[in-house]
């Protein structure tokens, strides 16, 4: 895992209109972010804060142990989940691109699905509140209908009863 360090600064980036990750000198994460959807809290504090940290080796350590990225994929997941969380700018939940869940167990995982006219992908729940949920895409890309897309990391707010569990019990059940 790469550690956090007191030397990683958040950088907004004015050449490619993006917030950017500066881990050290030969090292940067650029987000998905523009910079126009981004707090002035970031501009103002660009150090990464203990709660960046924190959050970003919480993302890290879940993400793990479901043994399915690599480390820098790992990296790079909570490196965005952690812009998201703390430096988007509040939005108002899309769920009109997304069909409602209508199973009878809720998802209990920040890892859900999110079904679309298009297709079905992974997200990452990266804020939660009673109604809707922040989401990052995990999948390369993923068609909210014939005319719109998010590219990997892109973040979207639905209302909860749009997000469908990974895995239901009646999937990992065995049978006698």
């Amino acid at each position: 895992m790469l550690q956090a360090s007191k030397q990683w600064q958040w950088v907004a980036c004015q050449v490619r209109n993006r917030l950017l990750v500066d881990l050290d000198q030969d090292m940067q994460l650029c987000t998905p972010f523009k910079l126009r959807q981004l707090t002035d809290s970031v501009l103002t504090q660009p150090n990464f804060s203990l709660e960046d940290a924190a959050f970003y080796q919480q993302v890290y350590q879940y993400l793990d142990g479901f043994n399915i990225w690599q480390p820098a994929k790992l990296c790079q997941i909570a490196l965005n989940a952690t812009a998201a969380k703390f430096y988007l700018k509040p939005m108002l939940a899309k769920s009109w691109f997304f069909e409602t869940y209508t199973g009878a167990e809720p998802s209990v995982e920040a890892v859900i699905k999110l079904q679309s006219a298009a297709q079905s992908g992974e997200f990452l729940i990266v804020d939660h509140c009673k109604e809707a949920s922040l989401c990052i895409s995990l999948s390369e890309c993923f068609k909210l209908d014939e005319n719109l897309s998010l590219n990997q990391f892109e973040a979207i707010r639905v209302l909860n009863n749009r997000v469908f569990p990974i895995y239901n019990h009646a999937q990992n059940s065995k049978t006698a």
